[in-house]
């Protein structure tokens, strides 16, 4: 099969993508469209229209406004970019191959995904959040209708995903899927954040998620719903090291291998900023031997750390764009449906009477956890509804401590996502499903991590070896 870029370079037309959502990555996706060969975008949205038709200007487009279908199908036979308000015209449009979802909106987010692959668009995933809260849903939609719903390449998920493949392929049994993480504070809000964002350009809220550690919480939670894995303790432990090689010190590493699954986890503060890692067990001699010939820092065994220095989002997103199209392959969705989800911490004392903002905002933060267990009111839907009761700072909120409508869009798909997560859950448990980095159920197989440690009981609750490391 010829490499990618001369399958992209060869073909009779290109790959047709519309973008909804046009603020700081729907910009830079519309400008990564256009330089790669065989891809090029035909629509955006957003809901201030003036921020699609300023990326346009500024990346000299030529692009036209359109109010309805008939328009944007005249805009984009002219050859121009068609410029809207309304993602659903987009999710709409026939002449649309794949929508990549790159708006900071949760419900709407979903909404747009949800039109596209009921139209036959195949959907890549640029919003972590509407990908984390909607994901079953929105896979099983997209194989109900023959196209491909994955999360977008060049973010830490699809980054990761990728190295644990390679690292799988090789013969090492994954331990641990990583990030690393510069800077954390829970308690930080839209307003204290100011100064930072405006040196990075960044939506107060948005700098704010990332800082207060949801940001990560729902990208690893992505990855742990895509491979089979878990979190070893609610929010993850996140040491602080100095190197990525220090991972391997400052985790109990025989301790996370004796767990029923691999896990997800993060690094504080460490080299090389912006990174992901992998974490690594090969117990095999020979190999072992090899391994420490080459000149490396992944340590000297029988667990390995690899990492990936780097992360470059819309620069790599293509990639995924073109096999989804091409090959109808998808890099990353939730086959195990929600083996984790995100949920809701109060950031101050709240009362009752009080309305949620949402993600980066002032009233909550989020931690990954695992489900079922103590399931709570996830952070995706904490925007808009309104506190039942007091909630103490660093109190974890519920579905029945909030007033909500079982209606609104948001919480219809999540309802939805659920459902499909049931099934997807009872299938794999039905199979005996190994862990494994496949992101479609394969038969079964023996999995080698509980041939090798059949007592995983013992000591499952044990402390990290440094616990006053943590971040």
């Amino acid at each position: 099969m010829a490499d990618l870029l001369t399958r992209l370079e060869t073909l009779a037309r290109p790959i047709r993508v519309g973008i909804v959502g046009a603020g700081h990555t729907g910009k830079a996706l519309l400008h990564q469209c256009n330089i790669t060969p065989g891809i090029e975008c035909v629509a955006i949205a957003d809901i201030v229209v003036e921020k699609a038709t300023n990326a346009c200007m500024d990346l000299d487009c030529k692009h036209q406004v359109a109010g309805d279908l008939g328009e944007m199908h005249d805009a984009i036979r002219c050859g121009a970019v068609a410029v809207c308000e309304d993602g659903e015209l987009v999710a709409q449009c026939e002449s649309v191959d794949v929508l990549i979802e790159s708006s900071s909106a949760v419900a709407g987010g979903g909404h747009y995904a949800a039109v596209a692959l009921g139209n036959g668009i195949h959907v890549v995933m640029m919003n972590a959040e509407a990908d984390l809260i909607f994901g079953p849903h929105l896979m099983r939609l997209a194989e109900k209708n023959g196209v491909v719903y994955s999360t977008c390449d060049g973010d830490q998920p699809g980054v990761i995903v990728r190295l644990a493949r390679e690292v799988t392929l090789w013969g090492f049994d994954v331990v641990m899927a990583g990030n690393i993480k510069g800077f954390l504070d829970r308690y930080v809000n839209p307003t204290s954040i100011i100064p930072e964002a405006d040196k990075r350009f960044l939506d107060y809220k948005m700098c704010t998620a990332y800082t207060d550690g949801t940001k990560l919480c729902v990208e690893m939670a992505l990855v742990a719903n895509a491979l089979d894995m878990e979190t070893d303790v609610p929010g993850m432990h996140g040491p602080r090291t100095q190197s990525i090689v220090e991972t391997l010190d400052v985790f109990d590493f025989d301790r996370l291998y004796a767990r029923d699954r691999a896990v997800v986890d993060y690094v504080l503060g460490s080299q090389p900023y912006g990174g992901v890692f992998v974490v690594a067990r090969c117990d095999h001699p020979f190999q072992q031997k090899m391994m420490n010939y080459f000149p490396s820092q992944q340590g000297d065994g029988p667990f390995y750390v690899f990492n990936r220095p780097y992360h470059l989002c819309h620069v790599e997103a293509m990639q995924c764009v073109a096999e989804a199209f091409l090959d109808h392959e998808t890099l990353l969705q939730p086959t195990y449906g929600f083996r984790t989800n995100v949920y809701a911490y109060a950031k101050r004392d709240l009362r009752k009477g009080e309305r949620l903002d949402g993600i980066g905002g002032y009233t909550n933060y989020g931690l990954i956890e695992n489900c079922p267990a103590n399931q709570g009111l996830p952070i995706c839907l904490a925007d808009d509804v309104v506190l039942k009761r007091d909630v103490a700072k660093d109190e974890k909120m519920f579905m029945e401590d909030v007033v909500y409508d079982a209606n609104r869009v948001d919480y219809r798909l999540y309802a939805l996502a659920v459902a499909e997560s049931d099934i997807c859950s009872a299938t794999t448990a039905a199979a005996g499903t190994p862990i494994r980095i496949e992101t479609v159920p394969q038969p079964t197989s023996s999995p080698r991590r509980r041939e090798r440690q059949p007592g995983r009981a013992d000591g499952q609750d044990a402390p990290l070896q440094t616990p006053s490391s943590k971040g």
